[in-house]
């Protein structure tokens, strides 16, 4: 369904297009290049498996986990308008 002048399936156009924003910029910011045997971060081993999937990773499952993990505090989790103000 349409609104006023735009025409039908605009909407999802719009939708899919921002989807692929994300997903172009999630793909810029993976790693590429030579992968490190060992973590930049803790100095384990990287596994070969590890390796061969992610080209060019640098950091070992465990501290990329903490990476990926986002900081406590950044989400309400109240759903009251008064939670937001604050």
């Amino acid at each position: 369904m349409a609104g006023g002048w735009t025409r039908d399936g605009a909407v999802q156009d719009q939708i899919d297009d921002t989807v692929m924003d994300a997903v172009l910029a999630a793909r810029a910011t993976m790693p590429s290049g030579d992968s490190e045997p060992w973590c930049v971060v803790c100095g384990d081993d990287i596994p070969e498996g590890r390796r061969e999937a992610i080209p060019g990773v640098k950091t070992c499952v465990t501290c990329q986990s903490g990476r990926d993990r986002p900081a406590a505090g950044l989400f309400n989790r109240r759903g009251s308008k008064d939670s937001q103000l604050r």
